[in-house]
């Protein structure tokens, strides 16, 4: 039985291909996080502002797109 909307692309596995990049985005904003703790604990102060960006920017937008296909998947029952 396919949950999802006709419409969705889904990939091999199954899952949305929204879903996929959500889930993509936001791990690599975790990465950016994680970074941002660790050479702020090594003692660096001026951090590179991409990295700051990254962090700020890119795991809240990969967790909306998450939520956003989750929602949308779950419309289409």
């Amino acid at each position: 039985m396919d949950t999802a909307t006709p419409d969705t692309p889904k990939t091999s596995d199954g899952k949305p291909l929204l879903m996929r990049l959500g889930i993509g985005l936001f791990a690599l904003g975790m990465l950016a996080v994680l970074a941002v703790f660790v050479l702020f604990a090594a003692g660096m102060e001026d951090l590179p502002v991409w990295l700051s960006v990254a962090a700020g920017v890119i795991t809240p937008l990969g967790l909306a797109l998450g939520l956003f296909a989750l929602v949308r998947e779950h419309k289409g029952k």
